[in-house]
């Protein structure tokens, strides 16, 4: 056989090579593949459509449920917080402690309980909603559980000082340790209250500055406006004074400021003598004292100050630290001008004579 005839029948002997356009061309679906593609996929939807319909309808009245209980539970809170406003109680059942409640301060105390109550019930009706809706897809929530918790402690060791704001100003507003226009000793700060925030309270200070108390901060409260407060003044006169006659004039002017305006309304009990508060060599203290309006003890203070001040220079009462009595005028004395006598006066003196110029002396001539 020859070479030609023998590599002609190698060739045919292989399987065809397929053309490049048969290698490259992508395969087309056909018709029958895509009504088996459709029919699948409404037997599965026809096979699971009564499942998603359950868990719709399922989700759908858990949040219906939440958004009616949150509703109502708001307007229970809000209904609670307006009989709160419109009820006046009484402080230790007295008439003086129902004129004491203020009326600004009652409401925004009232709003800011309303407020956290309301804010509380949401953040629980939701939430548990949310978890429910998220139960009903079949979502394993221990995780999620374990995840929050491990979160939730990070966070409130992170924000411990934040935490214990917030929490120290819901107390404080529950337990109405103070509100807004009293008076109150914070301990690293005094002055008026201007604004109460579960986190931070802001006082105006004496002098007009503003400060910005953290609520976790405050260790002890001194509220100068619940009650009542007391106004005292210590008149310090001579040893020498009646007493007898100091306590008619104190007496008077008690009598007088007690009838007169607005020292009637301030003043909430009878200015009284309480009676030598301690005796000195050289001076007396008497010591008055009376029961005023919250806030309003240094005012009434410096009044009662200025009246007794008019009242003993009419009645030529001294008292201690006023002008020294002037001192009497006596002679001069002529001999006060006149120097005392000296040794040196006296020539025959030893003191003059050693004070004496030495005389120089001439030489002898011969």
């Amino acid at each position: 056989m020859s070479l030609s005839a023998a590599l002609t029948a190698a060739a045919s002997s292989l399987p065809p090579s397929p053309s490049p356009s048969e290698s490259t061309a992508p395969t087309l679906p056909t018709l029958r593949d895509a009504h088996e593609s459709a029919v699948g996929a409404a037997g599965w939807v026809e096979e699971n459509w009564s499942t998603w319909l359950a868990i719709g309808l399922r989700v759908l009245l858990i949040l219906l449920i939440a958004a009616v209980l949150r509703v109502l539970v708001r307007r229970a809170i809000t209904k609670l917080i307006e009989r709160m406003n419109r009820t006046v109680q009484a402080v230790d059942g007295t008439a003086l402690g129902g004129f004491l409640v203020n009326v600004e301060r009652r409401r925004q105390r009232s709003q800011a309980i309303g407020s956290v109550l309301r804010s509380v019930a949401s953040f629980l009706i939701l939430g548990t909603a949310a978890l429910m809706a998220l139960s009903t897809f079949q979502i394993n929530l221990a995780p999620l559980l374990a995840s929050a918790g491990v979160a939730g402690v990070a966070i409130g060791f992170g924000a411990r000082n934040l935490v214990t704001d917030f929490l120290s100003g819901v107390f404080m507003i529950l337990e109405d340790q103070y509100g807004v226009g009293d008076q109150i000793d914070a301990g690293v700060a005094t002055g008026e209250v201007i604004e109460v925030g579960l986190r931070v309270t802001k006082l105006r200070g004496d002098d007009g500055e503003i400060w910005y108390v953290r609520n976790g901060e405050v260790k002890r409260i001194g509220n100068l406006s619940q009650g009542w407060a007391t106004a005292g003044v210590d008149v310090t006169v001579r040893p020498s004074e009646d007493l007898d006659r100091v306590r008619a004039t104190l007496d008077a002017v008690a009598e007088q400021m007690g009838k007169e305006e607005p020292w009637n309304e301030l003043l909430w009990g009878p200015i009284q003598v309480l009676g030598l508060d301690s005796v000195l060599i050289d001076s007396m203290v008497v010591r008055v004292s009376a029961r005023t309006m919250p806030g309003k003890s240094l005012t009434v203070e410096r009044e009662l100050r200025w009246r007794i001040k008019r009242a003993f220079d009419a009645a030529d009462i001294r008292i201690v630290g006023g002008e020294a009595p002037a001192a009497e005028d006596t002679a001069p004395d002529p001999t006060a001008s006149v120097a005392a006598p000296s040794v040196f006066s006296n020539s025959a003196s030893p003191q003059a004579e050693a004070a004496a110029p030495i005389t120089p002396q001439r030489p002898p001539t011969k």
